[in-house]
């Protein structure tokens, strides 16, 4: 592995895309602590703070880990790329609903059209997450009396707006020239640094846990060998996939043959990859943004019942991403679609028909490998509480134990070693896996 490392460096092609991609990201890492005007940051940290371990402190916990840190400090990269991410998946959704817009995803010039809808519904939906949140940070009873906004006011608000949309405007293009000219896909690399700057707070917390004896070295160990155990297993289900073996009819064209291999279609094991989760938070830290944002008693119950670590709280919690699982899924795999597609080109699954048989086959071994892959994410996903609520720790440490950062930082991580692996493959070098030296000029 370490081999493969110094090989990067060694060809010049790849050595400019890794320092391209670390130059960007140490921009955005440098925009993650500029302030936007108008806004006492010292009384916003303060209020963070205070809510630490409430339901709005978990919905402000993962709002400020999608942003690298940058929503504690409401810098000009508070969003941080949520809103597109956000009008990602709204899109999506609307391509499986609306037959026009599925017919753009077959045309490159149709891709092309989606994603610039994507960059307007982000633009669209920053504006509309700036002005509803100014309007919020100028009430200081909603930070029980703390004044956050210095002059309230539109002019105010305006400024929020613009700066806000800018920030993840320019996120976002980081993020396109990262994917195009760098190595791996540049909107999950940001996304894992932001998630991975919080890991030197994290360290010091358990040091300085350790030196106030508050916790034990047998502690630290158990908790050590539990963090291997989990990125482990997150690896084997993040990899792991239901190889089925096709085999292609051979045809004669001329005097040349076609077809005739054999070939596999790989079913991952977790097709929903960190989704389920997301959905799923969306759907349960909701009644605490409205508890936010009204005073009526049945909505303050409903959110106190949805706190975080709350037995209630997890079962609910498991069975959304259990169902989401099943539900994402459905929509991004597509059966007859890929039963259509080997037909056409005489391709065919072993002791199966061509057509609807091969379509009923995908549907019912999608249908029984999704279930391990969902309750693996259930219980990756209640990991953090369970760390949290069993060894007395502070939630920024429990959080890389599970949930959604970590599953985002193993793909994400593993995703770009596979780009990085075949560029040195590509170019006669050993990757970061030894299989044998590779001999050649």
């Amino acid at each position: 592995m370490l081999q493969g490392l110094f090989n990067i460096f060694k060809v010049a092609e790849i050595r400019k895309k890794v320092l391209f991609t670390l130059s960007l990201i140490v921009v955005y890492r440098i925009g993650a602590y500029i302030p936007t005007p108008g806004i006492n940051t010292a009384n916003l940290a303060r209020f963070f703070d205070r809510i630490a371990g409430t339901q709005g402190g978990a919905l402000f916990g993962i709002m400020n880990m999608f942003s690298g840190g940058a929503m504690r400090r409401l810098t000009i990269f508070a969003l941080g790329i949520m809103p597109y991410i956000t009008a990602s998946i709204i899109l999506q959704l609307l391509v499986a609903v609306f037959p026009n817009l599925e017919k753009l995803t077959k045309d490159p010039e149709g891709h092309k059209r989606l994603v610039q809808y994507t960059r307007q519904g982000t633009v669209v939906l920053c504006l509309i997450q700036g002005l509803f949140g100014s309007i919020w940070l100028e009430n200081p009873m909603h930070f029980g009396g703390l004044e956050i906004v210095q002059f309230p006011g539109w002019r105010f608000r305006l400024l929020t707006m613009l700066t806000l949309t800018t920030g993840t405007t320019f996120i976002m293009w980081l993020g396109e020239q990262i994917t195009e000219r760098g190595i791996g896909n540049g909107i999950s690399l940001i996304i894992t640094a932001g998630i991975i700057s919080r890991l030197p707070t994290a360290v010091y917390q358990i040091f300085s846990l350790l030196y106030q004896k508050q916790m034990g070295l047998l502690t630290l160990l158990l908790m050590s060998a539990i963090a291997v155990v989990v990125v482990g297993a997150v690896v084997l289900i993040t990899e792991g996939q239901r190889k089925i073996p096709v085999q292609y009819a051979r045809r004669i064209i001329g005097r040349r043959v076609y077809g005739g291999q054999a070939t596999y279609i790989p079913l991952r094991v977790n097709q929903g990859g960190v989704m389920p989760i997301i959905f799923a938070q969306a759907i349960l830290f909701f009644p605490g943004v409205l508890a936010g944002w009204t005073n009526s008693r049945w909505v303050q119950s409903i959110a106190n019942v949805l706190t975080p670590g709350r037995l209630f709280y997890s079962f609910l919690y498991s069975l959304l991403i259990i169902f989401f699982a099943y539900f994402y899924t459905a929509i991004s795999f597509n059966p007859k679609e890929i039963a259509d597609n080997m037909k056409k080109y005489g391709g065919f699954v072993p002791g199966i028909r061509p057509g609807k048989n091969t379509a009923e086959y995908f549907d019912y071994i999608m249908n029984r490998i999704i279930l391990p892959g969902a309750i693996f994410l259930a219980i990756i996903a209640i990991m953090p509480h369970i760390i949290y609520k069993g060894f007395k720790l502070p939630y920024l440490v429990a959080s890389f134990f599970g949930g959604t950062g970590l599953l985002i930082i193993v793909g994400v991580l593993l995703d770009t070693m596979r780009q990085l692996e075949s560029q040195l493959l590509m170019r006669h070098y050993e990757g970061f896996v030894s299989k044998g030296r590779i001999r050649g000029r």
